[in-house]
């Protein structure tokens, strides 16, 4: 039962919300609404003071983990039984552990860029993204877990392509999450959001930030 279109509270940048925006495209939710301003919990309605908030079927959800799961688990995206949930699970955490850096790394001062990009660049390569390839590779299927997609093929393409915009040559290594990457990015809603104009919000670059930050002071 569909009750109204989601709706997605935050400011107007990828974030933590972004993740959310990707598994959406992914389950087919075309349409979704966008609330762009600095949220006052003065009606209660914002749990713990703090966005992302996703308003859908009735409820005003908070916390990026439980918003991802509730949206997953809705459209089908999490696996047929708990072994298949749990493989997921440890896969998108390992995705969630670097994106949280990608996610600081356009807001860092600019002493501190360097260093972070090179720690990430050098987690992407050597850890996470062998680890997914070797996932692909162990079991010769088009998807990473139940040779169907779920939410972790979905947050491992977005990091494909997040790591790619700070590193245009590293996901060339990695064949199998390079097929992943097309397979999923050709799925006729993830193509729509791959679009401009889509949901899908821009590379966080310095001009894009400072406009961020007039938001705020």
């Amino acid at each position: 039962m569909h009750f109204h279109t989601p709706i997605l509270h935050y400011f107007n940048s990828r974030g933590r919300m972004e993740s959310v925006r990707w598994l959406l495209a992914a389950a087919g939710v075309e349409k979704t609404c966008s609330s762009f301003h600095l949220l006052r919990p003065i009606d209660g309605s914002l749990m713990f003071r703090q966005v992302p908030m996703v308003e859908i079927d009735g409820m005003k959800l908070v916390q990026t983990r439980a918003i991802l799961n509730y949206i997953a688990s809705k459209y089908d995206l999490y696996g047929k039984d708990m072994k298949e949930r749990a493989l997921i699970d440890m896969y998108t955490e390992g995705t969630i552990d670097l994106n949280e850096m990608i996610i600081r790394y356009p807001f860092l001062p600019p002493g501190e860029k360097d260093a972070s990009l090179a720690q990430i660049i050098r987690k992407a390569g050597k850890c996470h993204l062998p680890a997914f390839e070797e996932v692909l590779k162990g079991h010769g299927q088009d998807y990473l877990v139940g040779n169907r997609l779920s939410r972790a093929d979905i947050h491992v393409v977005e990091l494909l392509y997040h790591v790619e915009e700070l590193n245009d040559s590293i996901v060339a290594s990695f064949p199998l999450l390079q097929a992943l990457r097309t397979r999923v990015s050709n799925l006729p809603t993830v193509k729509k959001f791959l679009q401009p104009g889509s949901q899908r919000k821009p590379f966080e670059d310095e001009k894009f930030v400072e406009e961020l930050k007039k938001t705020f002071f």
